[in-house]
């Protein structure tokens, strides 16, 4: 490191030098997480959805649904690579190298193993590893909403690296960690024995309502687009493979009712709120009140307070 014409020790140098590693580490963990789901789920056998189908619980999902909440992570990744290689805005590197930074990269690499693990019918460490993709995922989306929350003045940022970040999140956190932790702890019936679909309800109950309850909290807070359609594309997913209880079947089918409705009940509201704010301002700003750049007496220049100006 000595032998560089940089100062490695500038924080300017190691920012850029975090993300040119991010912009070979991501789409790399990201190749060998689609290359080995494609085989896990195509070729070998028996695959991924064949075990989902061999060992039926009361919050069993759809495989066809699921495959196909797993390929629209896939596209937001893609996104979210693209815009690693063309970003330029300071704010949108910042999000990138200390938003996300290697969290991404490992919630790759634990997906990829998890599907290794599923095949080979490692129920407990498949457990094990879907419960740190969770936590991996979890904490970075923690931090990009402390540190570096969406702003519509760079809705990209919002759309390529929020978005994604935040669907990945919700599929182990709602789904695959839970079915998971019902098969390593026997909650499951024989396939061949249908009519005990019935079993183990109440377990597939809790873990639906309260699951998909923290998620209408969610949306109800923030008006959470992603949220909401990412938690109804879970609850279909599960009502639609059917038999199911129906306690978990109720559920689910009032959830995905519910999710839309909380999403535009609360745009709504915050529009016509919006609206009725604006009509309610005074008409002192629409006067001259001497301030530089016509700011009103109690504005704040927060481009020239940070230094941005």
């Amino acid at each position: 490191m000595d032998s560089l014409p940089l100062d490695v020790s500038h924080p300017a140098v190691r920012d850029y030098l975090s993300l040119v590693r991010l912009q070979v580490l991501t789409p790399l963990s990201l190749l060998i997480n689609i290359a080995t789901l494609l085989v896990c789920s195509v070729i070998v056998k028996p695959s991924a959805g064949s075990i989902i189908k061999s060992h039926p619980t009361s919050i069993s999902p759809s495989p066809n649904l699921i495959a196909a909440y797993i390929v629209a992570i896939f596209l937001g990744q893609i996104g979210y690579c693209i815009l690693l290689v063309i970003a330029r805005k300071p704010e949108t590197k910042t999000t990138l190298v200390k938003g996300v930074g290697l969290s991404l990269v490992f919630a790759n690499w634990l997906m990829a193993i998890w599907a290794i693990c599923w095949i080979l019918e490692f129920f407990l460490l498949s457990t094990i590893l879907l419960g740190l993709l969770t936590l991996c995922l979890l904490f970075s989306n923690i931090a990009l909403l402390t540190y570096h929350p969406p702003t519509s003045a760079r809705p990209l940022d919002t759309a390529l690296i929020h978005a994604p970040l935040r669907f990945f999140l919700i599929l182990p956190l709602s789904l695959l960690f839970p079915y998971s932790l019902f098969i390593t702890l026997g909650l499951y019936y024989s396939p061949s024995h249908p009519e005990d679909y019935g079993r183990f309800a109440w377990p597939g109950f809790g873990v639906t309502f309260g699951a998909n309850l923290i998620g209408l909290v969610v949306i109800l807070m923030r008006s959470d687009i992603v949220w909401a359609v990412a938690a109804t594309w879970i609850c279909a997913s599960i009502w639609s493979a059917r038999p199911k209880p129906g306690p978990v079947y109720i559920t689910v089918i009032l959830f995905t009712v519910l999710h839309p409705l909380a999403l535009f009940g609360t745009l709504l509201y915050r529009r016509i709120t919006g609206l009725e704010g604006r009509i309610a301002l005074p008409t002192d700003e629409e006067h001259d009140t001497g301030a530089p750049n016509g700011r009103g007496p109690r504005e704040v220049d927060a481009e020239g307070l940070w230094g941005t100006g």
